[in-house]
This record gives C-alpha cells, structure tokens and sequence, in this order.
C-alpha cells in the first residue's frame, strides 16, 4: 500500500523469517488491528511506528504470543503457526525486550543475564549453578555485541538505561533468538543514551538477526530502519523501504500532513 504522497512501497530484501498477512485482532467489539500485512527477515531491520493508539503494541503482543490473532495469518518461516502464549514465540526464535525490563537491578549483571535459565551442575540436593562459567559466557557475549563492561559483578540497576537495553538484546541472541521485538527501547532514554541502543540494535542487524523495533520516535527509526511500517488507529498507513521514503516525509504521515498544516495555520501568529 502506497502513501498518499506519493512514497514508493517497500519491495521485499530477505526471506522473511516471522510474516504477517491480514492480521487483525478484535477485543469484543473493539477492533485494534485491521488487515496488517508485513514481515522481517534475517539482517533487517523492520520498524513500526505509530502514535499512540495507533496498534503498534497490539501487534506487538501479536507477535510475541502475548495474544492470539483474531484473523489473518502469522507465519513462521512460510508456515502457518498460532501462538497461544508468550514461551511458543520464545522456543520459536522470537524474543521480545519490553519496554520495562524485566530485570532485578540489585542483582549483578550476570545473574540478570541468565535469569530463570541458570546453568548447573550436579541433581537435587548435590546441584549448584556454574557461576564461573556464567561470568565468562555474560562478559564474552557482551564483548561480541561490543559492550565493554569491567565488571559483570557489578548490580545491572547501576548500568544506564541504554546498556541494561543492550544486555537484554545480547542475552536474547545468545538464547537463540532469530527474530528480536523491542518495545519502544529508545523512549525514556536522552540522546546519547538512545544512541548507544541503535549501535546495538544495528549490532543485532549485523549479526543476522532479524529485528523488529516498535517506536513513535521516526528521527530513531530511520538511521537503522531498512523497512517502515507506519500503523494509524490500527490500519496501515503503508510501508516503505529506506530509500523510498525521507525522514521528513515519514514524520509528516506519522503526524497526518493534512491536519499538521490546518495546526500550522492555525498556531501561526496574525
């Protein structure tokens, strides 16, 4: 579906690995998605963005199995599949970092690493979990996403809000993830630290995962967007690759050019 402007529609740069055709989810009589299509691939980045009320969490939740769609289909890899909770997305391959981190910030980084997936060593009253080595796997992983902490010992609640972003998409790669779902990363975040969790999101990119980052911020999602899915009180507004759209026409049909300029005329001093 093409913008009204006049914008190109993004044509298709991977094989998709999680893809979307005419979702919709209803809540009673409530409808909150309505006939979405879109995917991602292994390498890409897919960016959803949306105003508020605009069904980007819904999708979101979609897609990590938090609610079963309502009609259309959700394919995994070509095939039809249904999540009926949040752990089937997860053995899927598809990890979902919320927007409030489900971390324990006066435990140390390490542990929040490996947080309800300890190793051990040993059966029943004999066993104990493998610190050593989960100190060594945290800090190597983080090495490999580029993120140098001195002390993985150190609480994860004394990190900045963009590295505790970071360690929770380092974590999902090491456990498998083939598709990563950040919920609006960069939203509480200043501009220094947004821009150490782009870095890591173009990290995740580089290591040939596919990423889907959920935002109303377009200034954030461009530098790292390969794909543009812009949603509007459920419904598609359309989608655009990088270079069919500028980041200027992308912030006019988030913001509704039409009712942007009646607001410019009407502010406008006489």
């Amino acid at each position: 579906m093409n913008a009204a402007d006049g914008t190109t529609a993004a044509p298709r740069t991977a094989a998709p690995v999680l893809e979307v055709r005419g979702i919709g989810k209803v809540y009673g009589s409530v409808i909150a998605l309505s006939d979405i299509s879109t995917s991602v691939g292994a390498g890409e980045v897919l960016c959803v963005l949306g105003d508020n009320g605009a069904g980007k969490s819904t999708l979101l939740k979609v897609l990590a199995g938090v609610h079963p769609h309502s009609s259309g289909e959700l394919l995994l890899d070509g095939a039809a599949v249904r999540f009926t909770g949040p752990r089937l997305a997860l053995d899927a391959g598809i990890a979902t970092v919320y927007q409030d981190l489900a971390i324990v910030p006066l435990m140390p980084v390490w542990r929040n690493f490996f947080l309800g997936a300890e190793l051990s060593a040993g059966i029943g009253p004999f066993s104990r979990i493998r610190v050593a080595e989960m100190r060594a796997i945290t800090l190597a992983q983080l090495g490999r996403m580029g993120i140098d902490l001195r002390d993985v010992d150190q609480p994860i609640g004394t990190l900045s809000g963009g590295e505790r972003q970071s360690v929770a998409i380092a974590r999902a790669i090491y456990f498998g993830a083939r598709v990563v779902i950040l919920d609006e990363p960069t939203s509480a975040l200043g501009v220094k630290q947004a821009g150490v969790v782009l870095r890591y999101v173009a990290q995740a990119r580089d290591h040939g995962l596919g990423v889907v980052f959920v935002t109303h911020n377009p200034h954030h999602a461009y530098p790292v967007g390969d794909r543009f899915l812009v949603l509007n009180r459920g419904a598609s507004l359309g989608e655009f690759d990088r270079k069919g759209i500028t980041i200027d026409e992308l912030t006019r049909l988030m913001a509704g050019g039409a009712e942007l300029d009646s607001l410019a005329r009407e502010l406008e001093r006489g």
